[in-house]
């Protein structure tokens, strides 16, 4: 059994090692978070809800809203 310094330098050795496993699978809950974050850049006029592509965004738009007139960006689509 280690003690004292020696048990504290195994431990942080330990923890280096685990989080550099870790690294080595991929990417963390809170990086993939972040990335989706950023492939949702159209906002609903109406309910402020995001979506990754205007297809996607005119589709919302035609279910969720019927009664509102689709915005003059969607209507090329």
């Amino acid at each position: 059994m280690a003690r004292g310094q020696q048990k504290l330098q195994s431990q942080a050795k330990a923890q280096e090692k685990a989080a550099k496993a870790k690294k080595q699978q991929g990417h963390s809950a809170t990086e993939q978070k972040k990335a989706a974050q950023k492939a949702l850049v159209h906002v609903c006029t109406v309910c402020k809800a995001q979506m990754p592509d205007p297809k996607t965004y005119k589709q919302h738009f035609e279910n969720k809203h019927p009664k509102n007139e689709v915005p003059a960006e969607l209507k090329d689509i």
